[in-house]
C-alpha cells in the first residue's frame, strides 16, 4: 500500500498534457505528479513551469523521487524507458503503442513499408516479452494506457456482457480522422507503423478487452484472438490522389488506411477500420452484435449537444471536438471529451491498481495481445490479405 503515489512523466507533448490533467482528477487516493523529463530542455521546462512541477534533466535523475513512471514518448522509446523504470522498482504507465518494431539502429535507410514484416512481428513480440518479463521480475504493474477500454460506452457494454452472459458474435469498429498532430507520426522508425498501430489499436483493444470479459464470465478464461487478415493502403501517396489541402499528407513510410479481420479462439469475429482520410472530427465508434443484444458505442462524435456557429472567429477560444477542422456551421460539441474517451477513468483505475495491488483493466494481457495482432496483421497485408495465425504469450 502507498500513502501517496508520486508520478514522473517522460515526454512533454500531447499525451503528457492530458495524462497530467487526468492525475488531477483522481479521487480517494493521494496522487502527486512530481515532475517531468523529455529530450528537449525547453519543452520540459515549459511543461513543468506551467504546472508547478520539477523539470528533470533525465529519467535517471527523476527515478529516486517517484513511484510511477508515465511513459508519454513516441513508441520507439517505450521499451528502454519501461525496462529501466521497472528494474528501478517503479510501476509504469505506458501510452500506445505499448511497443513495436521501429528500426535496426545501424540501418540508416530503413523504410517500414518495405521492411519484411515477419522480422517486425518477431521483434515486436520479443520487445513486449522483455517488458513483461521485467515487470514480473520486479513485481511492479504494467498499466497500458488504452483509454478506449475505460470509455463509458465500452464499460457499459462490459457490464451488459457480464450481467447477461452475452456472446459477442461480431464486432465492427473504427477510429479515423484527418491525420495525427504528432510530428513523429508518419515516420516508422519513431512510431512503429501508421494507421494500423496508431489508430486501429484503439477499437481493436476495446474488442480484445470485451472478449476477455466475455470469456472470464462464461468460462473463467479470456477469449483471445487466433488469426487475422488485413489490408493496408497509402492513399495520400497514390499518384492519383488529388490533394485539396484538408488532409495530412507528409507521411514518410507508413500506411494511412487499414482494415483488419480478426478471428477469436471461439471462432467469432471482428472487423476494424482506421484511416487518416476522414474530415469533420474524430470518428471513434464500436458496434457490438451479440447473441442477446446489439450495442452502438459512440465515443466521437456524440449528439448530446448540437451547435450552430455562423462565424468561425467567434469560437477561437472554444473547444468543440478533436480534429473538427472548422467550427463554422453545425457541429456536435463534446461537453466532456476526455471523459467520453476514458482518460480520467483510465488513470483512476491505474492508481487504484497500484495502491491496492490488483490488476488494472488494461494491463499486460491487453498490451501483449494487441502487439501480436497488429504485427501479424502487417504480415497479412504484405501477403495481400492472406490469413495469419497469431502468436500469443502463453505466460500471461
Amino acid at each position: 500500500m502507498y500513502n501517496s503515489i508520486r508520478i514522473g512523466i517522460v515526454g512533454s507533448g500531447f499525451a503528457a498534457q492530458f495524462h497530467y490533467t487526468a492525475y488531477q482528477q483522481v479521487t480517494g487516493i493521494d496522487v502527486k505528479v512530481v515532475g517531468v523529463t523529455s529530450l528537449t530542455k525547453e519543452h520540459r521546462e515549459n511543461f513543468a513551469q506551467k504546472r508547478g512541477i520539477k523539470a528533470f534533466n533525465s529519467l535517471e535523475e527523476m527515478l529516486p523521487e517517484i513511484d510511477v513512471v508515465d511513459v508519454c514518448t513516441p513508441g520507439y522509446a517505450h521499451e528502454e524507458i519501461s525496462i529501466a523504470s521497472l528494474e528501478a522498482g517503479k510501476h509504469i504507465v505506458v501510452e500506445k503503442p505499448f511497443t513495436g518494431y521501429f528500426a535496426p539502429p545501424e540501418d540508416k535507410n530503413f523504410k517500414g513499408n518495405k521492411f519484411p514484416k515477419e522480422k517486425m512481428l518477431e521483434g515486436a513480440i520479443d520487445s513486449a516479452r522483455r517488458i513483461i518479463t521485467a515487470a514480473l521480475k520486479s513485481k511492479r504493474k504494467i498499466c497500458y494506457a488504452e483509454n478506449w477500454i475505460y470509455a463509458p460506452a465500452i464499460q457499459k457494454e462490459a457490464e451488459i456482457i457480464t450481467k447477461t452472459k452475452g456472446q459477442i458474435l461480431w464486432a465492427l469498429g473504427d477510429q479515423s480522422h484527418s491525420g495525427s498532430l504528432s510530428p513523429a507520426y508518419g515516420i516508422w522508425r519513431l512510431s512503429g507503423g501508421g494507421s494500423m498501430v496508431g489508430k486501429s489499436c484503439h477499437p481493436l483493444t476495446a474488442v480484445l478487452y470485451l472478449k476477455q470479459v466475455e470469456g472470464f464470465v462464461r468460462h473463467g478464461k479470456a477469449i483471445r484472438p487466433k488469426a487475422v487478415s488485413a489490408r493496408t493502403h497509402e492513399i495520400t501517396r497514390n499518384p492519383r490522389f488529388i490533394d485539396k489541402g484538408f488532409l495530412r499528407t507528409d507521411y514518410e513510410d507508413i500506411e494511412d488506411y487499414c482494415h483488419l479481420h480478426v478471428i477469436f479462439n471461439d471462432d467469432m469475429i471482428a472487423d476494424i477500420f482506421a484511416s487518416e482520410l476522414v474530415m469533420g472530427g474524430a470518428h471513434n465508434w464500436l458496434e457490438i452484435f451479440a447473441n442477446n443484444h446489439r450495442a452502438k458505442c459512440n465515443l466521437s462524435p456524440v449528439n448530446v449537444m448540437e451547435l450552430y456557429n455562423p462565424k468561425e472567429e467567434q469560437f477561437t477560444d472554444v473547444y468543440v471536438m478533436e480534429k473538427i477542422g472548422t467550427k463554422q456551421g453545425w457541429s456536435n460539441p463534446s461537453p466532456d471529451e476526455n471523459s467520453m474517451f476514458g482518460y480520467p477513468q483510465e488513470i483512476q483505475d491505474f492508481m487504484k491498481a497500484i495502491a491496492t495491488g490488483q490488476e488494472p483493466k488494461s494491463g499486460m494481457l491487453a498490451a501483449s495481445d494487441v502487439v501480436s495482432v497488429l504485427y501479424a496483421a502487417y504480415i497479412s497485408a504484405e501477403r495481400k490479405g492472406a490469413e495469419v495465425e497469431i502468436s500469443l504469450d502463453s505466460a500471461i
